[in-house]
């Protein structure tokens, strides 16, 4: 079992940053994938971005150059740098973690972008 537990959402104007969080309760080492999806009202859920074991990040192309996913994989932290934030980043966010082909997920934090 997993536990994934996110901190970090609010609510932020246009153009400015906010940083999300995620604490596991195992050792990254022992997982294959980890990253982020969202989920706007409405709309089904998408992954803005992964980062395998050793290396490999894949954005969406909607955040490429806007979000940078940071994984620890000594603090067991899956971080979310999000810069210039658009009205259509609005969503809950959920850690994503994969471990011999079973998902987990975190409970969601909401991120709103208004003005």
């Amino acid at each position: 079992q997993v536990q994934l537990v996110e901190s970090g959402g609010g609510s932020v104007q246009p153009g400015e940053s906010l940083k999300l969080s995620c604490a596991a309760s195992v050792t990254l080492f022992s997982i294959e994938t980890v990253g982020w999806y969202r989920q706007a009202p409405g709309k089904e859920r998408e992954m803005v971005a992964i980062a395998k074991r050793y290396g490999s990040r894949i954005y969406a192309d909607s955040v490429q150059g806007r979000f940078t996913l940071s994984r620890d994989n000594v603090q067991n932290t899956i971080d979310l740098q999000m810069n210039s934030l658009k009205f259509e980043d609005t969503a809950v966010y959920f850690c994503y973690a994969e471990v011999s082909r079973t998902t987990y997920w975190g409970q969601g934090t909401q991120v709103t972008v208004s003005s």
